[in-house]
């Protein structure tokens, strides 16, 4: 049996980010969280302190990079990069230079795309150790929306990274066009909770978008079915045909568009690709990390999200596969199965990636006896 470290998320720091676009009105929702006693023993990460209107919460400033805000919320810049605020912030948590902290929220720039810093986040062994990486909440402006989803890839990556959607400005939009955006954004990502909201008349409760309820209170295991939300992503089978031999699809890059799509505007989100990976039977761990390689290796900038339970030969626990773009946190095991049923249950947010290249390289690994069985499972990822 192979020994692999348990999953512990439940004893490292909550880390929140909130994102979206330009003018999408999330610095206005971050005015209102710092107002709110959900926000108590939290840290708050901004690029620049004269975005936040805080001037009225401030206590005192410890140095020039950080301030104590009333109620126990601390407010810092990020003055290098982000690893280094939260290493320091840790650091000064240790010495009691500030009070204890119980969460982090991080504010991204408008232009930012997310993937970048959730993978930086799942990767730094110092990070790994003392933080994880909890909610995504993304604010969408519901005036343009539509528009910014068509042109930047930074913002259909920012909707489609999101536990939560908060859509904006709906009192500026007739209803048909909230709905329409609704649909673009669910078909992005399918289980992100959706607010419809004008934050200049009404305020989210901090304490609904902050609770996660991933962890079981009693007996701190991750809640699986919570966390990965499978169900949602398996699709009714349209047919029997195994999925070894279905067909190809020719592969179409971000730039790229059909003869016929010539009059059409380019659409990011049309891209973006949400599935659930299932295998009833065990995996050999070496058929596993095989396929991860080849998937990050060949396709990493695609991966914008992978997550979700294996089943293997080499433990009996089930392990937690969890990787932004090309970088995999180290494997884990929960302490038992949600269920009685074992499976491979994983998680796939894509850009131009079709679930059935996915699992006809898994199944052509499982099949491989040769290096040259390998290398043809890979060349399923280049279209050849």
């Amino acid at each position: 049996m192979r020994t692999l470290p348990q999953e512990n998320s439940h004893t490292r720091l909550p880390i929140h980010v909130i994102t979206g676009f330009l003018g999408s009105g999330k610095t206005t929702l971050l005015n209102q969280l710092l107002h709110q006693p959900a926000m108590q023993h939290t840290v708050v990460i901004v690029n620049e302190f004269g975005e936040i209107s805080i001037d009225h919460l401030l206590i005192k400033a410890t140095t020039e990079d950080m301030m104590i805000l009333e109620g126990g919320c601390v407010c810092c810049s990020v003055r290098s990069d982000l690893l280094n605020t939260l290493e320091e912030l840790s650091r000064k948590r240790l010495a009691k230079e500030i009070q204890p902290f119980e969460q982090v929220l991080v504010e991204t720039t408008g232009l930012a795309d997310p993937a970048p810093i959730l993978r930086t986040l799942i990767n730094d062994p110092f990070i790994a150790t003392h933080y994880r990486l909890d909610m995504v909440i993304t604010t969408v402006d519901t005036v343009y929306g539509a528009q910014q989803l068509d042109e930047y890839d930074e913002s259909v990556k920012q909707a489609a990274l999101a536990n939560h959607l908060i859509l904006t400005k709906i009192d500026l939009v007739e209803a048909a066009t909230v709905e329409v955006l609704k649909q673009r954004l669910r078909h992005v990502n399918p289980t992100a909770i959706t607010h419809e909201i004008n934050l200049n008349q009404h305020t989210l409760d901090a304490s609904i978008l902050f609770n996660s309820g991933y962890y079981n209170s009693e007996t701190r295991q991750l809640n699986v079915e919570r966390w990965l939300q499978a169900d949602v992503y398996l699709e009714p089978q349209q047919d029997t045909q195994d999925a070894t031999h279905a067909p190809l699809p020719a592969p179409l890059h971000e730039n790229e568009r059909h003869p016929d799509d010539a009059h059409e505007p380019l659409r990011h989100d049309a891209y973006i690709k949400t599935f659930c990976i299932e295998h009833a039977e065990p995996l050999h761990w070496l058929t596993l990390e095989r396929w991860i390689q080849q998937l990050t290796r060949l396709r990493g900038k695609d991966l914008l999200r992978v997550k979700g339970i294996a089943y293997t030969y080499e433990t009996d626990l089930p392990v937690i596969i969890q990787g932004v773009q090309h970088i995999f946190q180290p494997p884990a095991t929960l302490d038992a199965w949600p269920s009685d049923e074992r499976r491979s249950q994983i998680v796939f947010i894509t850009r131009n990636i079709e679930k059935n290249v996915v699992e006809r390289v898994l199944h052509a690994l499982i099949d491989s006896k040769t290096p040259l069985d390998v290398c043809q499972a890979a060349l399923i990822l280049l279209g050849q």
